[in-house]
């Protein structure tokens, strides 16, 4: 554990905690590996030393915009997620059974996504 933990290279904010490899602030939700000191490149998955593609073979990154090419089932939906529907400001995540993609989707609200039945928009 670091006892002294840097401040969000985002916000300033000198509240920040530790949360597994990651150090967190609290009030912007920056992530980054303090080994890098907070540079862009943390937060990313190139951060953790392995890169996420879409469906065809791009590159994915936090924040990027991607369109679902698959029709999703959800639990609970009448109508599920249709293929077109886009999907704004992404964040990649080590997911649960490969869904590594951390999204709101409108009319569902918070989701996880696999980056295979999406495409960067």
């Amino acid at each position: 554990m670091i006892e002294n933990l840097p401040p969000c290279p985002k916000c300033s904010c000198e509240y920040t905690y530790e949360m597994n490899a990651l150090v967190v602030c609290p009030e912007c939700g920056h992530e980054w590996v303090p080994a890098e000191g907070g540079t862009e490149g943390g937060d990313t998955a190139e951060g953790w030393g392995r890169v996420v593609k879409d469906s065809v073979g791009n590159e994915l990154r936090d924040g990027d915009s991607v369109v679902v090419v698959k029709a999703l089932k959800v639990k609970g939906s009448p109508s599920g997620i249709k293929v077109g529907t886009k999907v704004r400001n992404i964040r990649l995540v080590d997911g649960v059974d490969g869904h590594d993609i951390d999204c709101k989707i409108d009319g569902f609200g918070a989701m996880q996504l696999k980056s295979s039945v999406v495409k960067k928009a």
